[in-house]
């Protein structure tokens, strides 16, 4: 008799507990009212649609329903943590608003001008004239010129950026971790540390005015004659790499410290020296991170304006020699483009068409670099042992 009372109360505890709880989907049907009631009462208040009012309201709504709801049903203590998981969801649309408005934004003005004129994409500004960009606005042409040299500029800066930042940001990390960690850390390490956190909060043109001061000094003394040259690809490429260094650095260094010592400890037990230990061991384990900060330190630098414009200037038509000469990027283009149109007035709006062409594909460019990225990070991966 006691057994079947005990299993009864036991029951009732269950059931008491389990119908305590909201339905699996209610803050999603909450948040889609919130939002249909929100958009009735902006144009209630408003007299017309407004998309800051309508957000704010949908916003107070869906938390003081789920709140109240969560309160009544559920008690206190889960009400409360609903409210922090409401405000951290909200958070996280903010967050996404502009990301996704600057996409749309992109894609609505940059994508019909380059399906409309492809060979954007296949042709430079060496040639082009404002009566070309005065007959296309007046629709009797096509939209000429194209940002060919632009995207052959980026690519080439930004890998001879990459190749001189990577190497030095990586074993910079490893000095760090390895070699400098700890109690073990002496001076130099210390002075690493504190030079790169300043490095990181280092503004883009003064990285740019330290590459070109660089440059001219070094040719000042060996050539004087050539001093114009200190504008070129390559000495943009160490004003990104100035940027790229800390960034590379900072990531590669805190994914190392997540690398468990036990595999250390193991490698050192079977005689395995600590230098092919990190070779072999810590930074095969550490991969898929260290490409993800590198991914980051690229994305970081591949859209930087202002130290392009210093060290590598304009150009209008194709350069592919990083060591002599001038250099475009998209950035600059994009710039240059609403800066300074090819033809004044009411025509302008070609050079601004190109410029939307060009943002467009420079966020092309940084999606498919995260894209290899991560691919890359997925088979490097250690592949997990039975």
């Amino acid at each position: 008799m006691n057994t079947q009372t005990n299993t009864v109360d036991k029951n009732r505890s269950s059931s008491h507990l389990v119908t305590k709880r909201l339905p699996k989907f209610a803050p999603l049907f909450v948040a889609a009212g919130s939002i249909i009631l929100a958009i009735v009462l902006t144009f209630v208040i408003a007299h017309g649609f407004n998309v800051p009012l309508a957000a704010f309201l949908a916003g107070v709504i869906n938390l003081a329903i789920i709140v109240g709801w969560s309160w009544t049903v559920e008690g206190r203590r889960k009400a409360v943590d609903r409210v922090a998981t409401t405000l951290v969801a909200s958070a996280f649309a903010l967050a996404l608003i502009p990301l996704i408005s600057l996409l749309w934004m992109s894609l609505e003005k940059g994508g019909p001008v380059l399906v409309e004129n492809s060979t954007l994409l296949s042709r430079s500004m060496e040639g082009m004239k404002g009566i070309y960009d005065k007959e296309f606005a007046a629709g009797r042409g096509q939209l000429l010129g194209g940002f060919y040299h632009a995207i052959v500029g980026t690519l080439l800066i930004t890998l001879f950026a990459a190749l001189i930042s990577i190497p030095v940001g990586i074993m910079c990390a490893v000095y760090l971790v390895e070699y400098s960690g700890g109690k073990k850390a002496g001076a130099l390490g210390r002075s690493i540390t504190f030079f790169v956190d300043v490095m990181t909060g280092i503004p883009s043109i003064v990285a740019g005015l330290f590459a070109f001061s660089l440059f001219s000094t070094v040719i000042g003394l060996v050539a004087p004659e050539s001093l114009t040259a200190a504008k070129s690809g390559i000495s943009a490429a160490v004003a990104l790499s100035v940027l790229m260094i800390p960034v590379v650095v900072r990531n590669t260094e805190e994914i190392l410290r997540l690398v468990p010592h036990d595999l250390r400890e193991a490698s050192y037990a079977l005689g395995v020296p600590k230098w092919k230990t990190i070779i072999k061991i810590v930074l095969p384990t550490a991969i898929s991170g260290i490409l993800s900060g590198v991914t980051i330190a690229i994305a970081r630098v591949i859209g930087e304006t202002a130290p392009i414009m210093v060290t590598a200037g304009f150009a209008a038509s194709v350069n592919w020699n990083v060591f002599s000469g001038w250099m475009s990027t998209l950035p600059t283009y994009i710039y240059d483009s609403v800066t300074r149109p090819t033809a004044p007035g009411s025509a302008a709006i070609a050079s601004v068409d190109r410029a939307w062409a060009a943002a467009l594909v420079l966020i092309i460019i940084v999606m498919v670099l995260n894209l290899g990225a991560r691919i890359m990070a997925k088979v490097l991966a250690p592949k997990a042992g039975r």
